[in-house]
């Protein structure tokens, strides 16, 4: 048999490392995608992969409730069909606050686990049939927990998402590394004046998040401003912000790239 040739050995070793990696052409994946191309640039596949656990977090004052990054969560989830199980620690989901990005209480089947948000997410990705399982956590994540979701994910082809809820600014818990295929943080920014021709009018506009890409395995780390999820999930860039440069990367990885200097 004649020896393989180094292009050949090459490819090979490709799609072995693809194939581990869940992005085989056997094991294709569906994506979600955002809409906004600039977004959906930085993720490997054109947005988000099913059949990955995804870590969602607030940023700033919102980092204990994680409003806004529920309401992303559900956003996303709105595009997809299908039920939807999310498990929480206590009864605070606010079921029309979901439909109103377009995730109606209907296709959600709400789970106050306690301390077991792992093992209902663990258990929900098991059954077949599900859109999505969310869980909504604010103890530590090991690595070997979140490798669990991570393969249980895998294994079901639903969307998996973890929204990380700390109980104090800054918290340290929730910088630590986990099996998640990409992590963001979610911080609502000042909402522009609803009157284009007025700029000085006080008013409530459409609610703007800053999404900050800070893991992605095989994408591109970045930070956007957009409008948040409209009655369909959907988000938007600003009108005043869609033909700007695309962003810059999070400060935090600035820092830990520039020579001579080290992350704060």
């Amino acid at each position: 048999m004649a020896a393989s040739s180094p292009s050949a050995l090459l490819s090979a070793l490709r799609e072995q490392v693809a194939r581990i990696e869940g992005h085989g052409a056997g094991q294709a994946r569906r994506v979600v995608p955002f809409g906004i191309p600039v977004l959906d640039g930085a993720l490997p596949q054109g947005g988000l992969v099913c059949g990955a656990l995804h870590e969602v977090a607030g940023a700033g004052a919102n980092v204990e409730h994680a409003s806004a990054a529920a309401l992303l969560v559900a956003g996303i989830l709105a595009c997809t069909g299908g039920p939807v199980l999310w498990a929480s620690e206590r009864f605070d989901l606010f079921a029309p606050a979901l439909a109103g990005v377009g995730l109606p209480g209907s296709r959600v089947v709400h789970v106050e686990a306690g301390k077991a948000v792992l093992l209902a997410m663990e258990e929900g990705l098991r059954h077949p049939g599900l859109a999505g399982v969310v869980g909504e956590y604010s103890g530590r994540l090991s690595l070997t927990a979140s490798r669990r979701l991570q393969l249980a994910a895998e294994a079901s082809g639903a969307l998996a998402f973890l929204i990380r809820r700390g109980p104090q600014l800054n918290d340290l818990l929730l910088s630590e590394p986990t099996a998640a295929v990409t992590r963001w943080t979610v911080a609502c920014r000042p909402s522009p004046p609803p009157l284009p021709h007025s700029p000085d009018t006080p008013g409530l506009g459409r609610a703007r998040w800053q999404l900050d890409l800070m893991r992605c395995r095989g994408g591109v780390p970045g930070s956007w401003t957009v409008e948040a999820c409209d009655a369909q999930g959907r988000l938007a860039l600003p009108a005043d912000l869609a033909h700007r440069p695309a962003a810059a990367p999070p400060s935090h990885l600035r820092r830990r790239a520039a020579p001579g200097r080290t992350a704060a």
